[in-house]
């Protein structure tokens, strides 16, 4: 007995004792709540109707991950949460899916699985081949890397089979970046796309207020210049009065003393 109390002992000093009293909860477990339905519709998820095309499609994509993220969202709720925002021709075409392949199967499948058939169904492979095309010839119009990467990640999330490993996505992504930013992207060895998107974003920025300083300091300097010349006085041309008599009459001449 008397041991078995000097053991206790030890372990209630020494933090080992996994259990909090009276609770029969462990000190070190931390208890994550599962995502609920409504957990994750207060995330706001956006609906999808199939009837915009492309951009629905990629706005409903990019929202509905951002939703799994912040929601917890186990994966074997995905596809059964993400399809309640289905409305329209888009629930039509999803109940009939499921009673074709059976409540089991249809919502077993991945959320890979779901975007690939979404995108099968509501962007026709015509489509796709033209925002293939589009993706591959991107490059960012001026300074605008902002909207660069919005249209790139929109492109990217349909075009999935022109990139099988992140690799060649941030490769493609780099390529588009103008001369400016592009070598210290490359040099910077960005190891994802998020990467590669924040460093791009943070040289644009600093580039343009890099120039925005210099046209103020060009501007002020400009404005001191012609200060200065507005208070200088202004040259005065020496004039002398020459006169000659002749006839009777008295003449005037002037002329400008520089000359002389």
């Amino acid at each position: 007995m008397h041991w078995r109390n000097i053991r206790r002992a030890d372990r209630s000093i020494n933090g080992d004792d996994s259990h909090n009293s009276g609770t029969g909860v462990r000190r070190n477990e931390r208890v994550v709540r599962e995502c609920t339905y409504p957990d994750f519709m207060k995330c706001q998820p956006l609906n999808f109707k199939g009837t915009e095309g492309v951009v629905e499609l990629t706005q409903w994509f990019e929202k509905m991950e951002t939703v799994f993220s912040i929601s917890n969202c186990s994966v074997e709720n995905q596809i059964k949460f993400s399809t309640c925002t289905l409305l329209g021709s888009a629930l039509t075409w999803w109940n009939s899916h499921v009673r074709t392949v059976g409540h089991d199967v249809a919502y077993a499948m991945t959320w890979a699985d779901l975007k690939k058939k979404m995108t099968d169904k509501y962007c026709p492979r015509g489509e796709i081949k033209k925002l293939e095309v589009e993706l591959w010839n991107l490059k960012v119009k001026g300074t605008d890397v902002i909207g660069y990467n919005q249209r790139f990640q929109e492109l990217a999330l349909l075009c999935v089979r022109m990139f099988p490993e992140e690799s060649d996505k941030i490769e493609r992504y780099v390529g588009g970046l103008p001369d400016m930013i592009h070598g210290s992207v490359v040099a910077s060895k960005p190891k994802t796309m998020q990467e590669a998107i924040e460093m791009a974003t943070e040289l644009m920025d600093k580039k343009i207020r890099t120039f925005a300083e210099r046209q103020t300091e060009n501007k002020r300097k400009q404005d001191d210049n012609n200060n200065q010349a507005q208070q200088q006085p202004p040259k005065k041309q020496g004039v002398a009065i020459a006169y000659t008599a002749g006839s009777g009459e008295m003449k005037e001449y002037a002329y400008n003393s520089k000359l002389y």
